[in-house]
This record gives C-alpha cells, sequence and structure tokens, in this order.
C-alpha cells in the first residue's frame, strides 16, 4: 500500500509541475510538500501541501493557505470548501481539485469586491442574532469554558452560559468575542434555547459559523436533553488536517462534556445527580 501511494504521488506531483509549471514549487522534496501560486482577479493565494505516507489512499494532505486578503468567514468558507472536496473524493488525489478550487474562489471573491466597491480591513465578525431593543447596560453574565479537545492539530472547546432572554444571547457572544483567540477561531457554533419570564413558548435557535449542520446538532443534543435557558457555544480552531465525520464528533463530545460538568445530564441509574433546567 505503502508503495502504491508513492507512485500515486509521484504521478501527481509529475501532472501538477506539468499543469502549473514555474507556479508549482518543490518546497521539500525529503517532506513530499509542494506549493501552487495562484493569482485572479488581482488577488494572490499559496497553497502549499505535505503529502503524507498513507495519501491518498488512506488520508489527506495538510495543507496551509498563504492569502492576506482572505479573512473571517469567506476564509472559514473556503476551508469548509476543501474539506468537502476531500470528503467527496476520499481515496482519490486532490492537490488539481483544491487548487482550482482556490482559484475558482478568488475568481468569485472577486466579483464581489468589483459589486460592492472597497472592503474595509476590519476582520467581518461572526453575526450575532438580533437583540431586544434595551437601553440598559449588560448585565453580569457567567461562561464557563470548558477542557480542550484535540486531535491532528484541531482544537475543540465548549463554552456555557445560563441565558433569559434573545439580548443576553448577544452578550455572550460579544463577551467571548473579547478574546481575541476565540473570535479568530475557524469556527464558533452554537445553539440556545431559554423560557422567558411570562411565556409559556421556549424559543431556541442555533448557528452553523461556517460549519454546516454544526448548530443543528448542538441544538439537537439540546432538544433531547430537555435542556432549557442554557446557551452552549463550542469554538474549533483548524490545525489544517481534515477529520471529516470526525469533526462533528468532537463538537458533540464538548458540548456533552460542558453540560454533564454543569449538572445538566440526567445522571445514570446509581448516580447521584441531579438534572438542571437553568438557574
Amino acid at each position: 500500500m505503502a508503495e502504491d501511494n508513492l507512485a500515486r504521488q509521484n504521478d501527481e506531483i509529475e501532472a501538477l509541475a506539468s499543469i502549473y509549471g514555474t507556479d508549482f514549487h518543490t518546497e521539500s522534496a525529503e517532506h513530499r510538500t509542494y506549493s501552487v501560486e495562484v493569482d485572479e482577479a488581482n488577488l494572490s493565494s499559496l497553497l502549499q501541501v505535505t503529502m503524507p505516507p498513507d495519501y491518498p489512499a488512506e488520508a489527506p494532505p495538510t495543507y496551509s493557505l498563504s492569502a492576506p486578503w482572505l479573512k473571517g468567514h469567506r476564509r472559514q468558507e473556503l476551508c469548509a470548501d476543501l474539506e468537502e472536496i476531500y470528503l467527496e473524493n476520499s481515496g482519490e488525489s486532490i492537490v488539481y481539485l483544491w487548487v482550482e478550487r482556490v482559484r475558482q474562489f478568488m475568481v468569485e471573491f472577486g466579483a464581489e469586491e468589483d459589486t460592492q466597491g472597497p472592503a474595509s480591513d476590519e476582520v467581518t465578525p461572526i453575526p450575532e442574532p438580533p437583540e431586544e431593543q434595551t437601553n440598559e447596560p449588560d448585565s453580569p453574565l457567567e461562561i464557563i469554558s470548558g477542557e480542550i479537545i484535540s486531535d491532528r492539530r484541531s482544537h475543540f472547546q465548549p463554552h456555557l452560559a445560563v441565558i433569559q432572554s434573545q439580548a443576553q444571547v448577544g452578550q455572550v457572544l460579544r463577551r467571548l468575542y473579547e478574546n481575541k483567540k476565540i473570535a479568530n477561531a475557524t469556527h464558533n457554533m452554537y445553539a440556545y434555547r431559554f423560557l422567558a419570564d411570562g411565556s409559556a413558548h421556549i424559543t431556541q435557535d442555533c448557528e452553523d459559523d461556517g460549519e454546516d449542520h454544526a448548530g443543528g446538532r448542538l441544538l439537537h443534543l439540546l432538544q433531547i436533553l430537555d435542556v432549557v435557558n442554557v446557551m452552549v457555544v463550542v469554538t474549533r480552531w483548524f490545525g489544517g488536517i481534515l477529520l471529516g465525520p470526525d469533526r462533528f464528533k468532537h463538537i458533540n463530545n464538548s458540548a456533552r462534556q460542558i453540560l454533564d460538568s454543569c449538572g445538566y445530564i440526567n445522571p445514570r441509574p446509581g448516580e447521584n445527580k441531579k438534572k438542571k433546567k437553568g438557574k
């Protein structure tokens, strides 16, 4: 299998060199690291990939993308596209597909910039839900952060807060984003459920933040646990190695970890924990 992978890598490297010419570079033959320069729509990017011994049969290449023009949500969107390409073509050589997706993304980005005019240099903030109109300052909210789960250089950390209004959802996000490390994470997906004072209807919603279906899975977890007056946020820092479906396992385990540690999960028979539904 290793010899077959090596042969397929050599074929792919030869093809990439032929297709991209002087834009293709060998960064380290020993570590099998290569890069491709992409120039489109007055933008420049450099995609660098390293081919591990089990690529392409069993694992993806690792990559880094140098693109100073690409920030915030748009970078997360492109990273998600590259991960989806791997999942759809598992076991196949994918570097060419990655390069061409980067090129296509640059064309789309350039067209949007031409339509919308010059963009601000500021990083686009992660969207916050609409807030209730209020002139009162933010009330103190306790946000509890859980342990980090790490896998192949990606890191997942959960956060939990007790909430009872839409305004407090926004407060939780603003508080978290004051931490630059969290604000600059690849994804901050969240879900919440609360029962407003005087209401018999549970308000609930979620946000994927670029990680498709992640917010919905978090909300489903809160629903099956029948948790009310709680907001859970899971922060992911992407490490350059695609995790495939394992990423959802880590997101779910992070959320369960923080819910369990804060007492929101029913104890198993013989345990003494008491279930909580907000404070």
